[in-house]
């Protein structure tokens, strides 16, 4: 009952982006109620451990509200209104798309990161344009295109180096771009390129961006150049690299979550790899505290629950099999 109520509730999320949910003829929520729901969830999707269920529960009704606003501000005659509106829309579908994705909806994911550039360029932001090609990257990784990714995010990267806006902005978002680049180097399995890019142009823009500004909700600073690194040396199976990496790398003032979650799943990966199961189960049992939702939802979690089950010894076999279980695996 359980599982049929959390994919109803992934569906109504995309019935509203597909424009199926109910009418509205009550009069449009302002712009500035709008973006303080929108920073809400956001701040919710980057840092509560239940927060699939809190966004099933939020976005639905939300997409309709923006997109009932942005009907009416095009048919309005406040332009200021209308780019405050076109900015919560542009900060709404990104999130969508991050939503989409981790929910396997990689189609409606694109559809989301479209909407997002549209509303950006339409309300002439160049923080919010950054931003939605930065997912527009990240959509392209999941659908495995890396080359396309990494393109697209050089392409952008190049463009906002020119862009008018505040200096931080720019940097951040230039290395968050970068970043998306080096994932895509690190697809193709180019590690070397993979790795000189990070240290060469994403590296010195983390220095003069502190981890805590999450400009543009890409959480790009010091310690995820960090993350990015482990990821590339975990890929490229240099598990001795990674987890001496990892040895260096503090989360805790991360304002995301999910990175959290994602670092703490691939030192488990590594210790996987090296054949250790009592140290991936650990790991994997501290991201059952720290994130359940996500270790249910993420195939590479399943895979490492499912590993420690079939090759550990048995009394870790026991404890893989009893998680299992509580995420909903067998």
């Amino acid at each position: 009952m359980e599982e049929e109520s959390a994919d109803t509730a992934d569906a109504a999320v995309g019935r509203a982006l597909l424009g199926y949910g109910p009418a509205l003829s009550t009069a449009p929520v302002p712009a500035d109620q709008l973006q303080d729901r929108v920073e809400a969830a956001w701040q919710s999707w980057q840092t509560a451990g239940d927060r699939f269920t809190k966004a099933a529960d939020t976005l639905p009704g939300l997409v309709a509200d923006v997109e009932h606003a942005l009907r009416a501000a095009r048919t309005g005659t406040d332009p200021t209104e209308r780019r405050a509106v076109l900015r919560a829309s542009a900060d709404l579908y990104c999130l969508l798309r991050s939503y989409l994705r981790r929910t396997g909806r990689v189609d409606l994911a694109t559809l989301a990161a479209d909407r997002a550039m549209r509303a950006a360029e339409d309300a002439d932001d160049p923080l919010r344009i950054a931003a939605a090609q930065w997912n527009l990257g990240h959509v392209l990784l999941a659908a495995g295109q890396p080359a396309e990714a990494e393109e697209l995010a050089l392409r952008a990267a190049e463009q906002i180096a020119t862009a008018r806006m505040p200096e931080v902005e720019r940097v951040a978002m230039g290395g968050a771009l970068q970043l998306v680049a080096v994932v895509g180097a690190a697809r193709r399995r180019q590690w070397w390129e993979a790795r000189e890019r990070l240290t060469r142009y994403a590296a010195p823009a983390a220095r003069v961006v502190p981890d805590v500004s999450n400009i543009g909700w890409t959480v790009f600073g010091p310690t995820n150049i960090a993350l990015h690194a482990l990821s590339i040396e975990m890929e490229a199976g240099e598990t001795g690299e990674a987890l001496h990496t990892a040895d260096a790398i503090d989360t805790s003032g991360l304002p995301s979550l999910e990175r959290e979650f994602t670092f703490g799943l691939e030192v488990a990966a590594c210790h996987s790899q090296r054949r250790d199961d009592a140290a991936a189960l650990l790991a994997l049992l501290g991201l059952e505290v720290t994130a359940p939702e996500d270790l249910a939802r993420t195939p590479l979690a399943r895979q490492l629950v499912l590993t420690v089950m079939r090759r550990g010894r048995a009394m870790h076999a026991r404890q893989a099999e009893q998680l299992a279980v509580r995420i909903g695996l067998v």
